[in-house]
């Protein structure tokens, strides 16, 4: 009886803790207005009244959700760890929202990285600096894949906000698609990290080499990290190596390497709190 009664006490002396008070991860949904569209989102937040430091994360080309849950485990995975860290965290669904499903494997896709989803990342910006919990000076962004790209076309200086508001703090892409802002001459205008793999053969690396290179000396601070032996979806928890065939899942990509890093994603993790504590 006393073992069991220590248990207990234990058990509830850790439950009111401040570390277990510290975060909540229960997602609820929020509805925002994105031009002529009811924009659904995810909302993950710490306990209390804050002001904190939020991020918009940004799903890739498979949409926000799954089958069964309205944030794919990967989502929920880094929103989680980034509610521990003391960030709020707000998912839009650009897909859901607009009743599209998966559109990795649409060869004319119905939704544009640089203009629908550019007004999805400024409207959920606009619905947070009217929150009293967000700190107005830390929103930042971070994005995957196809979420990654529109993050991409949301810091170029041509887009930067009027008024006094606070820009974006900072922004974090995970191997997106680089080809088209190489071309154009990209550069951001607030510090910006991206992160991919060396064999990724989906959205590949060099590209995005060429892209960070080219924006030296007329842009913000940017930097890229490309993990040797890493393929796409690198930080997606106990991913099996797979290569993608036609009959494969609509929501992957329509070729290439899917596949955990174990070791890329544990450096990962530690580089995204650092570039969103700067």
């Amino acid at each position: 009886m006393n073992s069991l009664l220590t248990l207990i006490v234990l058990t509830l002396f850790a439950a009111c803790s401040p570390a277990a008070a510290a975060q909540s991860d229960v997602a609820r949904q929020v509805d925002i207005t994105s031009g002529s569209v009811a924009l659904r989102a995810e909302l993950f937040k710490p306990d209390g009244d804050g002001p904190f430091p939020t991020v918009i994360a940004l799903h890739g080309c498979g949409g926000l959700g799954g089958r069964s849950e309205p944030v794919q485990a990967r989502y929920r995975d880094w929103a989680e760890q980034l509610v521990k860290d003391g960030s709020a965290v707000l998912l839009p669904d650009s897909f859901g929202s607009r009743g599209l499903g998966p559109q990795c494997r649409i060869n004319e896709r119905r939704l544009s990285a640089r203009r629908e989803r550019v007004s999805d990342i400024l409207a959920a910006r606009q619905w947070l600096v009217q929150q009293s919990w967000t700190r107005h000076d830390r929103i930042s962004l971070i994005g995957w894949g196809n979420g990654a790209s529109a993050l991409l076309w949301a810091v170029r200086p041509q887009l930067s906000p009027r008024g006094a508001e606070p820009d974006f703090r900072s922004a974090i892409a995970f191997y997106p698609d680089c080809t088209l802002s190489a071309g154009l001459g990209w550069s951001a205008r607030v510090p910006t990290l991206l992160l991919i793999g060396a064999k990724d053969d989906v959205t590949p690396s060099p590209a995005c080499r060429q892209m960070i290179d080219g924006a030296r000396g007329r842009s913000a601070l940017t930097r890229i990290v490309v993990y040797p032996g890493a393929y796409h979806d690198f930080d997606r928890p106990n991913l099996p190596l797979q290569v993608n065939a036609p009959s494969a899942d609509g929501a992957s990509p329509e070729r290439g390497h899917l596949g955990s890093d174990p070791e890329a994603r544990a450096d990962a993790q530690k580089l995204v709190t650092k570039w969103l504590a700067q």
